[in-house]
């Protein structure tokens, strides 16, 4: 238990049981925050380290438990498609557009897609058929986009920075450890 003078609005003197440390300076702190070698750290350095921390190795972790922080991972993606987690009935690929570019018209008859942007913005396309696109949506930033096993989509960047995106296939729709650094390629993989 530790004394706190002047607590307003309660009477004087009043005692808590609030979390306290001390620094190692003879400093008493009454709040817990940042730990006192982050404090007086040389900023540049500290969050110089945090990235490097946050760095995710993008690859195919399949069939395996695999935990992830699926915003930084898409946001560090610089391929047009990476596998990142493939399993029997579910597949994470990430991507990123560039400005201009597009997904490409497509549809696929047995699998249903989402996909969520996480940086960057675009219009959505869809219809029943790849002359008929009835539906045209803008998206952004925490868009999420269902699209329906049969139904023709296509996703086009409209800003002025690589549009950055995850897609989960139901079930996987390219091969295990699938990495496109450009639409090009994957183009070509897939004829």
């Amino acid at each position: 238990m530790y004394y706190v003078p002047y607590t307003y609005p309660y009477p004087y003197p009043y005692y808590s049981n609030d979390p306290m440390y001390f620094d190692g300076r003879g400093m008493q702190h009454m709040y817990w925050g940042y730990p006192p070698e982050v404090e007086y750290a040389e900023p540049y350095r500290y969050w110089q380290s945090l990235n490097e921390a946050r760095r995710i190795e993008l690859k195919d972790y399949g069939k395996k438990p695999f935990v992830v922080n699926i915003e930084e991972a898409t946001k560090q993606n610089n391929t047009y498609r990476t596998a990142l987690w493939t399993g029997s009935h579910l597949q994470v690929t990430l991507m990123s557009i560039d400005v201009g570019g597009d997904i490409g018209l497509e549809v696929h008859p047995d699998v249903d897609q989402f996909l969520r942007i996480e940086e960057g913005q675009g219009i959505v396309q869809m219809g029943d058929s790849k002359d008929n696109l009835t539906f045209r949506e803008r998206v952004y930033d925490n868009y999420a986009i269902m699209v329906p096993a049969g139904t023709w989509h296509n996703v086009t960047n409209t800003g002025d920075k690589p549009l950055k995106l995850y897609s989960i296939y139901a079930p996987p729709n390219h091969p295990f450890g699938t990495v496109h650094r450009t639409k090009a390629e994957a183009m070509a993989a897939e004829e």
